[in-house]
């Protein structure tokens, strides 16, 4: 099955509020999740805006991408295609 280039929004605290220690344990977190998740996810890219984060994966379906964001300790406000 091919992979389709998909989206996760988050609504998190204010971003500047995070210490580099808690950053690094999050970027920890995600990693791990994808490298349970392979070769079913990919992760491309990542933007924060404001409270909100936008992250960009290569995925099989949104099944997987919601099965990535409830492991991770920041829910999703959802998943959907990127164009």
């Amino acid at each position: 099955m091919a992979l389709r280039k998909l989206t996760i929004e988050r609504a998190i605290p204010t971003p500047d509020s995070f210490e580099p220690e808690q950053l690094r344990g999050a970027a920890a977190t995600v990693n791990e999740i994808l490298r349970q998740l392979w070769p079913n996810i990919q992760w491309l890219e990542a933007y924060v805006a404001n409270d909100k984060t936008f992250r960009v994966y290569l995925a099989n379906d949104e099944s997987v991408i919601l099965k990535h964001a409830m492991l991770d300790a920041l829910r999703p406000r959802r998943a959907k295609s990127a164009k």
